[in-house]
């Protein structure tokens, strides 16, 4: 039984990877679109009984809507989480206590000066990110890759998130 699994997961792959690639790469892009395309087929080779499916086609298609929307739901919670402005609360107004403004004043210092140590690539981007720009729109912009985006992102989050505790 395991052979007949082999042999229909094979001929499943042979048949379908590359229409699916094409599709992960119009919905994720470039990079993610081979990890999703290897996800969807670790989660057929996960399935009982495969040789009663009566349609594993469909099956991989449903799979691979799942998978984009999951990756989706996780990118736009990375990218909320990700938001910089965030950071510092709005500025108090001049009718505000004295102590709240040197505060603010303050913790926008020590803002300022984490930025100053962030590594030149890191700064860029989170600079980039405080003018409103998407992940896709940065990495458009330095020729680098979402990914990469998001790691320089995460990074300076948590550089001036401790630079702030």
């Amino acid at each position: 039984m395991f052979d007949d699994k082999k042999s229909l997961i094979r001929d499943l792959f042979e048949r379908n990877h590359r229409a699916m690639l094409r599709y992960f790469t119009r919905k994720v892009g470039r990079e993610a679109a081979p990890d999703l395309l290897h996800d969807a087929f670790v989660r057929v080779l996960r399935r009982d009984q495969l040789e009663a499916i009566a349609d594993p086609p469909a099956l991989l298609q449903k799979i691979a809507l799942n998978l984009v929307r999951d990756f989706m739901r996780k990118r736009r919670t990375e990218i909320a989480h990700l938001r910089p402005r965030e950071l510092l609360d709005d500025a108090p107004s001049e009718e505000a206590a004295p102590e709240d403004r040197l505060e603010y004043e303050r913790q926008s210092r020590l803002l300022d000066a984490a930025v100053d140590l962030l590594p030149p690539r890191c700064r860029e981007v989170f600079e980039l990110s405080m003018e409103d720009m998407t992940v896709g729109q940065i990495a458009a912009r330095l020729g680098v890759s979402d990914r990469m985006v998001r790691k320089h992102l995460a990074h300076a989050m948590r550089v001036c998130r401790a630079a702030l505790d």
